[in-house]
Protein backbone atom coordinates (compact mmCIF):
# COMPACT_ATOMS: atom_id res chain seq x y z
CA UNK A 1 0.00 0.00 0.00
CA UNK A 2 0.99 3.78 -0.50
CA UNK A 3 2.21 5.71 2.19
CA UNK A 4 1.72 9.01 1.93
CA UNK A 5 5.65 10.74 1.40
CA UNK A 6 6.26 14.08 3.56
CA UNK A 7 8.08 16.07 1.22
CA UNK A 8 10.99 17.86 2.74
CA UNK A 9 10.64 20.73 4.11
CA UNK A 10 13.62 22.67 1.75
CA UNK A 11 12.70 20.80 -1.37
CA UNK A 12 9.15 22.19 -0.97
CA UNK A 13 9.81 25.64 -0.27
CA UNK A 14 12.69 25.29 -2.68
CA UNK A 15 10.34 23.84 -5.31
CA UNK A 16 7.69 26.16 -5.15
CA UNK A 17 9.98 29.79 -4.93
CA UNK A 18 11.81 28.36 -8.28
CA UNK A 19 8.09 27.65 -9.62
CA UNK A 20 7.53 31.08 -8.84
CA UNK A 21 10.50 32.80 -9.97
CA UNK A 22 10.75 31.03 -13.56
CA UNK A 23 6.83 32.46 -13.87
CA UNK A 24 7.95 36.06 -13.19
CA UNK A 25 10.97 35.83 -15.50
CA UNK A 26 8.44 34.43 -18.34
CA UNK A 27 11.16 31.24 -18.40
CA UNK A 28 8.29 28.67 -18.02
CA UNK A 29 4.89 28.08 -17.10
CA UNK A 30 5.59 27.58 -13.76
CA UNK A 31 2.18 28.73 -11.78
CA UNK A 32 0.63 24.90 -12.33
CA UNK A 33 3.52 23.80 -10.53
CA UNK A 34 2.83 26.27 -7.65
CA UNK A 35 -0.59 25.22 -7.56
CA UNK A 36 0.09 21.53 -7.36
CA UNK A 37 3.24 21.90 -4.40
CA UNK A 38 0.40 24.37 -2.63
CA UNK A 39 -2.37 21.62 -2.50
CA UNK A 40 0.14 18.56 -1.82
CA UNK A 41 1.46 19.42 1.29
CA UNK A 42 1.71 15.56 2.07
CA UNK A 43 2.47 13.73 -1.29
CA UNK A 44 4.94 14.08 -3.74
CA UNK A 45 8.36 15.35 -4.71
CA UNK A 46 10.22 17.68 -5.92
CA UNK A 47 12.18 16.65 -8.87
CA UNK A 48 14.96 18.83 -10.56
CA UNK A 49 16.04 17.29 -13.92
CA UNK A 50 19.70 18.36 -15.37
CA UNK A 51 20.25 18.20 -19.03
CA UNK A 52 23.91 17.07 -20.38
CA UNK A 53 24.50 17.23 -23.85
CA UNK A 54 28.24 16.22 -25.09
CA UNK A 55 31.31 15.63 -23.06
CA UNK A 56 34.66 16.12 -24.68
CA UNK A 57 38.03 17.32 -22.97
CA UNK A 58 39.25 19.56 -25.81
CA UNK A 59 38.68 23.12 -24.30
CA UNK A 60 38.10 24.29 -27.42
CA UNK A 61 34.76 22.82 -28.34
CA UNK A 62 33.15 23.31 -24.80
CA UNK A 63 30.73 25.98 -24.25
CA UNK A 64 27.04 25.96 -23.82
CA UNK A 65 26.24 22.18 -24.86
CA UNK A 66 29.89 20.82 -24.30
CA UNK A 67 31.43 20.24 -21.16
CA UNK A 68 34.90 18.79 -19.84
CA UNK A 69 34.39 15.10 -17.95
CA UNK A 70 36.00 16.70 -14.96
CA UNK A 71 33.06 18.67 -14.97
CA UNK A 72 31.07 16.12 -15.06
CA UNK A 73 32.90 14.53 -12.39
CA UNK A 74 32.49 17.33 -10.20
CA UNK A 75 28.22 17.23 -10.81
CA UNK A 76 28.04 14.10 -9.60
CA UNK A 77 30.78 14.73 -6.39
CA UNK A 78 28.92 17.48 -5.67
CA UNK A 79 25.16 16.03 -5.74
CA UNK A 80 26.50 12.93 -3.80
CA UNK A 81 28.19 14.94 -1.18
CA UNK A 82 24.52 17.22 -0.80
CA UNK A 83 22.55 13.79 -0.62
CA UNK A 84 20.89 13.85 -3.82
CA UNK A 85 20.12 10.75 -5.54
CA UNK A 86 20.08 10.01 -8.75
CA UNK A 87 16.41 8.36 -10.02
CA UNK A 88 15.61 7.11 -13.76
CA UNK A 89 12.44 7.79 -15.67
CA UNK A 90 11.24 4.24 -14.60
CA UNK A 91 11.96 4.76 -10.58
CA UNK A 92 9.59 8.05 -11.23
CA UNK A 93 7.28 6.39 -13.35
CA UNK A 94 6.40 3.68 -10.50
CA UNK A 95 6.52 6.45 -7.91
CA UNK A 96 3.40 8.15 -9.58
CA UNK A 97 1.63 4.87 -10.16
CA UNK A 98 2.11 3.03 -7.51
CA UNK A 99 4.11 4.71 -4.79
CA UNK A 100 6.90 3.35 -4.70
CA UNK A 101 8.96 5.86 -2.93
CA UNK A 102 11.98 7.55 -4.20
CA UNK A 103 14.62 9.32 -2.26
CA UNK A 104 14.20 12.30 -0.02
CA UNK A 105 16.26 14.27 -2.71
CA UNK A 106 16.37 12.99 -5.71
CA UNK A 107 17.71 14.21 -9.23
CA UNK A 108 17.61 13.09 -13.00
CA UNK A 109 20.67 13.49 -15.21
CA UNK A 110 19.76 13.41 -18.63
CA UNK A 111 21.72 13.64 -21.95
CA UNK A 112 20.41 14.17 -25.32
CA UNK A 113 21.24 13.17 -28.68
CA UNK A 114 23.22 9.64 -27.77
CA UNK A 115 26.73 10.45 -28.83
CA UNK A 116 29.60 8.12 -28.44
CA UNK A 117 31.55 10.73 -25.65
CA UNK A 118 28.50 9.82 -23.39
CA UNK A 119 30.08 5.97 -23.51
CA UNK A 120 33.63 7.30 -23.64
CA UNK A 121 33.63 9.84 -20.44
CA UNK A 122 30.31 9.94 -18.81
CA UNK A 123 29.91 6.21 -19.03
CA UNK A 124 32.97 5.40 -16.72
CA UNK A 125 32.29 8.22 -14.17
CA UNK A 126 28.97 7.35 -13.73
CA UNK A 127 29.53 3.64 -12.96
CA UNK A 128 32.63 5.18 -10.65
CA UNK A 129 30.16 7.29 -8.55
CA UNK A 130 26.93 4.54 -8.54
CA UNK A 131 24.93 7.64 -11.03
CA UNK A 132 22.16 6.84 -12.50
CA UNK A 133 21.91 8.52 -15.92
CA UNK A 134 19.33 8.95 -18.62
CA UNK A 135 20.32 8.75 -22.08
CA UNK A 136 17.93 9.92 -25.29
CA UNK A 137 19.24 9.42 -28.72
CA UNK A 138 17.96 10.04 -32.16
CA UNK A 139 17.60 6.34 -33.46
CA UNK A 140 18.63 7.76 -37.34
CA UNK A 141 22.06 8.59 -36.09
CA UNK A 142 22.84 5.51 -34.61
CA UNK A 143 21.87 3.50 -36.79
CA UNK A 144 24.11 5.35 -39.42
CA UNK A 145 26.87 5.23 -36.93
CA UNK A 146 26.58 1.41 -35.95
CA UNK A 147 27.40 0.80 -39.77
CA UNK A 148 30.37 2.64 -39.91
CA UNK A 149 32.58 5.44 -38.68
CA UNK A 150 32.10 4.94 -35.15
CA UNK A 151 33.82 5.66 -31.71
CA UNK A 152 35.17 9.35 -32.52
CA UNK A 153 34.64 11.36 -29.66
CA UNK A 154 34.09 14.82 -31.57
CA UNK A 155 31.00 13.69 -34.05
CA UNK A 156 30.41 9.85 -33.39
CA UNK A 157 27.31 8.61 -32.46
CA UNK A 158 26.31 5.72 -29.82
CA UNK A 159 25.90 2.11 -31.47
CA UNK A 160 23.76 -0.72 -30.57
CA UNK A 161 25.93 -2.59 -29.37
CA UNK A 162 27.33 0.38 -26.49
CA UNK A 163 23.82 1.01 -26.27
CA UNK A 164 23.46 -2.69 -24.90
CA UNK A 165 26.88 -2.58 -22.86
CA UNK A 166 25.57 0.40 -21.04
CA UNK A 167 22.19 -1.19 -20.50
CA UNK A 168 23.91 -3.85 -18.83
CA UNK A 169 25.17 -2.09 -15.99
CA UNK A 170 22.32 -1.51 -14.41
CA UNK A 171 22.64 2.37 -14.42
CA UNK A 172 22.00 3.67 -17.74
CA UNK A 173 18.18 4.14 -19.03
CA UNK A 174 17.49 4.57 -22.26
CA UNK A 175 14.43 6.88 -23.49
CA UNK A 176 13.61 8.11 -27.10
CA UNK A 177 14.64 11.14 -28.55
CA UNK A 178 12.40 10.27 -31.99
CA UNK A 179 14.03 8.22 -34.61
CA UNK A 180 14.39 10.96 -37.40
CA UNK A 181 13.09 14.05 -36.10
CA UNK A 182 16.22 15.88 -34.75
CA UNK A 183 15.98 18.57 -37.78
CA UNK A 184 15.11 22.07 -37.78
CA UNK A 185 14.25 22.32 -41.29
CA UNK A 186 10.46 23.05 -42.65
CA UNK A 187 9.21 20.54 -39.92
CA UNK A 188 10.89 21.85 -35.77
CA UNK A 189 11.91 18.86 -34.56
CA UNK A 190 9.10 16.72 -33.28
CA UNK A 191 6.36 20.17 -34.08
CA UNK A 192 3.23 20.21 -35.90
CA UNK A 193 4.01 22.42 -39.17
CA UNK A 194 2.09 25.13 -40.10
CA UNK A 195 -1.08 24.03 -42.44
CA UNK A 196 -0.48 20.29 -41.32
CA UNK A 197 -3.60 19.00 -40.30
CA UNK A 198 -3.98 17.02 -36.86
CA UNK A 199 -4.58 13.73 -38.50
CA UNK A 200 -1.52 14.11 -40.79
CA UNK A 201 0.74 15.47 -37.99
CA UNK A 202 -0.57 12.62 -35.60
CA UNK A 203 0.56 10.10 -38.20
CA UNK A 204 4.00 11.45 -38.57
CA UNK A 205 5.12 11.58 -34.81
CA UNK A 206 3.31 7.95 -34.65
CA UNK A 207 5.62 6.97 -37.33
CA UNK A 208 9.31 8.15 -36.43
CA UNK A 209 7.77 7.75 -32.60
CA UNK A 210 6.67 3.59 -33.42
CA UNK A 211 9.99 3.16 -35.39
CA UNK A 212 12.29 4.33 -32.67
CA UNK A 213 10.26 1.96 -30.19
CA UNK A 214 10.38 -1.17 -32.74
CA UNK A 215 14.11 -0.57 -33.24
CA UNK A 216 15.25 -0.08 -29.53
CA UNK A 217 13.12 -3.28 -28.91
CA UNK A 218 14.72 -5.56 -31.21
CA UNK A 219 18.21 -4.17 -30.76
CA UNK A 220 18.00 -4.10 -26.77
CA UNK A 221 14.85 -6.17 -25.88
CA UNK A 222 13.85 -2.50 -24.08
CA UNK A 223 11.00 -0.31 -25.35
CA UNK A 224 11.71 3.53 -24.20
CA UNK A 225 8.87 4.73 -21.72
CA UNK A 226 9.78 8.80 -22.10
CA UNK A 227 9.62 10.56 -24.91
CA UNK A 228 12.46 13.61 -25.34
CA UNK A 229 11.01 16.87 -27.42
CA UNK A 230 14.22 17.27 -29.60
CA UNK A 231 15.22 20.80 -29.20
CA UNK A 232 12.24 20.76 -27.18
CA UNK A 233 9.58 21.92 -29.45
CA UNK A 234 6.54 20.06 -29.36
CA UNK A 235 2.91 21.50 -30.17
CA UNK A 236 -0.74 21.56 -28.71
CA UNK A 237 -1.79 17.78 -29.16
CA UNK A 238 1.91 16.37 -28.74
CA UNK A 239 1.57 14.94 -25.75
CA UNK A 240 -1.96 13.52 -25.80
CA UNK A 241 -0.28 11.35 -29.12
CA UNK A 242 2.56 10.00 -27.00
CA UNK A 243 0.48 9.20 -24.19
CA UNK A 244 -2.21 7.03 -26.19
CA UNK A 245 0.93 5.39 -28.34
CA UNK A 246 1.97 4.32 -24.06
CA UNK A 247 4.41 7.01 -23.36
CA UNK A 248 4.19 7.20 -19.80
CA UNK A 249 6.62 11.18 -19.84
CA UNK A 250 7.59 13.51 -22.12
CA UNK A 251 10.39 16.01 -21.64
CA UNK A 252 11.63 19.40 -22.43
CA UNK A 253 14.65 21.99 -22.88
CA UNK A 254 11.82 24.58 -20.50
CA UNK A 255 13.66 25.52 -17.10
CA UNK A 256 11.61 24.71 -14.57
CA UNK A 257 11.25 22.67 -11.66
CA UNK A 258 8.86 19.41 -11.57
CA UNK A 259 6.29 18.46 -8.60
CA UNK A 260 5.66 14.95 -8.88
CA UNK A 261 2.47 13.92 -7.46
CA UNK A 262 0.37 11.00 -7.73
CA UNK A 263 -1.40 12.54 -10.98
CA UNK A 264 0.01 10.99 -14.10
CA UNK A 265 -0.14 13.84 -15.99
CA UNK A 266 2.70 15.77 -14.08
CA UNK A 267 4.81 13.61 -15.62
CA UNK A 268 4.56 15.09 -19.30
CA UNK A 269 5.97 18.20 -20.55
CA UNK A 270 8.79 18.19 -17.75
CA UNK A 271 11.31 20.63 -17.49
CA UNK A 272 14.89 20.39 -17.36
CA UNK A 273 18.36 22.65 -16.41
CA UNK A 274 20.64 22.84 -19.75
CA UNK A 275 24.10 22.37 -18.03
CA UNK A 276 26.42 24.92 -19.61
CA UNK A 277 30.16 24.29 -19.38
CA UNK A 278 32.29 27.77 -17.92
CA UNK A 279 30.58 27.46 -14.02
CA UNK A 280 31.66 25.22 -11.38
CA UNK A 281 28.93 22.54 -10.22
CA UNK A 282 28.41 24.80 -6.55
CA UNK A 283 27.83 27.63 -8.91
CA UNK A 284 25.61 26.13 -11.54
CA UNK A 285 23.52 24.06 -8.52
CA UNK A 286 23.09 27.60 -6.45
CA UNK A 287 21.97 29.21 -9.53
CA UNK A 288 18.94 26.63 -10.26
CA UNK A 289 18.68 26.39 -6.51
CA UNK A 290 19.56 23.11 -5.19
CA UNK A 291 21.61 24.73 -2.71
Amino acid sequence: MFQSIRVNRFLLSFCVAAAVAAAAAGVCAGSSAVQTAANSHDEGVCLPVVMYHSVLKEKKRQGKYVIPPELFESDLRFLRDKGYRTVTVREVVDFVQNGTPLPEKPVMLTFDDGYYNNFLYAFPLAKQYGAKIVVAPVGYYTDLFTTGDADHASYSYLTWPEISNMMSSGLVEFQSHSYNLHTLGKRRGASRMRGESAGAYAAVLREDAGRMQDEMKEKTGYAPIAFVYPFGISSAGSDGILRQMGFQATFLCTEKLNFISRDPQCLYSLGRFLRPAGISSESYFKKIGLI
